[in-house]
């Protein structure tokens, strides 16, 4: 009783903060790629599967999820994101178990634009190059069961941003808590802490101007700093119930609740059914919190979708996973994903 107390009290202190995010702040933070979800599985769902996905893919949305990796752990995911824009996420993660009940996680997630034209005041046409902006971020997580029921973890994520002479670099943190109870194991809660550091600023050439100064010829060089821009920081609570029907098949219903606090509260609920664990299949929908069409602040406009095949190779129980999802999005041809999964 006194676990429960403790998880239920810090869920009511995470709810009480996550309905102070201010949709007035929106667009006013920085590093908004650390909220696209890089991975295929949790996305099928909406992302609302915080409180019972396991493995590198819970470090996105629950560090806690991290401490149920089997053995060994490897992913690999490509995503088209908003099809139109040439915009591709690329991201590999690594989990190993660690002890009886540890397991340590990285994951490096890249963003790539493409090639854009070099334009400056006096070729604003470019034809002088192009140049690839890039956005990078390398997490490193350890997640641990302090019980049958209680579980925790913590992720430092560091941070690039490069864009034609000029980048950024900081650094946040994500800490999260699993509860499990139920007969089976078949109920979770879960609230994780998200995208929390310093302010970032982006430095380098490209914020230099020369000019000439008209009495006498000589040339300077101003240098001119960009303002500091905070970190798109959310808390997320979740919930998660399984339908056992037989030891062949599952259902498992996810809800979620995030609150930015640098836009609109979002709900999601996710299902997804597993068979022999081999075959998975995957729903979800997200919803702005009080935002009608016409005043959204994200693409995404409700539906997903995925599925999984995994099979077992060998005699040492490794299994290879095939995962892709799709996320409807307005504008846009929406996002894509597909991915590898190999357990050992």
């Amino acid at each position: 009783m006194k676990k429960l107390a403790i998880i239920f009290l810090t869920t009511i202190t995470g709810l009480t903060s996550a309905f102070a995010g201010n949709p007035d702040r929106a667009g006013s933070a920085g590093a908004g790629h650390l909220l696209v979800n890089p991975w295929a599985r949790t996305s099928g769902s909406a992302g609302a599967g915080m409180a019972s996905i396991n493995g590198i893919e819970a470090t996105f949305l629950n560090p806690a999820g991290l401490a149920f990796t089997r053995k060994t752990e490897l992913v690999f995911t490509n995503t088209q994101y908003l099809v139109g824009t040439g915009i591709k996420l690329n991201a590999f993660g690594f989990g190993q178990k660690v002890g009886e009940s540890g397991a340590l996680g990285l994951s490096v997630t890249n963003m790539n634009f493409g090639d854009l034209d070099i334009t400056t005041e006096a070729l604003p046409e470019g034809g002088i190059g192009t140049f690839s902006p890039t956005y990078t971020n390398i997490a490193l997580s350890y997640a641990k069961g302090f019980s049958n029921s209680i579980y925790g973890g913590l992720t430092v994520r560091m941070i690039s941003e490069a864009i034609y002479n000029a980048k950024a670099q900081g650094f946040t943190f994500d800490a999260g808590i699993r509860y499990v109870t139920g007969e089976k194991d078949n109920v979770r809660f879960g609230i994780a802490l998200r995208n929390v550091g310093p302010p970032m600023r982006y430095r380098g050439d490209g914020l230099s101007t020369a000019a000439n100064v008209a009495s006498n010829g000589t040339q300077l060089t101003v240098e001119q700093r960009s303002d500091k821009y905070e970190m798109p920081s959310l808390v997320n609570v979740g919930f998660a119930y399984d339908f056992l029907f037989n030891d062949k098949m599952k259902l498992t219903t996810d809800a979620s609740f995030t609150s930015n606090s640098f836009t609109k509260d979002q709900f999601g609920l996710g299902a997804q059914f597993g068979f022999r664990e081999r075959f998975f299949l995957r729903a979800g929908y997200m919803f702005d919190r009080g935002g009608e069409d016409d005043a959204r602040t994200t693409v995404y406009t409700g539906p997903t979708a995925g599925a999984t095949v995994q099979i077992p190779v060998g005699a040492n129980e490794t299994n290879i996973g095939l995962d892709y999802s799709y996320r409807v999005t307005n504008p846009f041809g929406g996002v894509h994903s597909i991915g590898v999964h190999i357990a050992l």
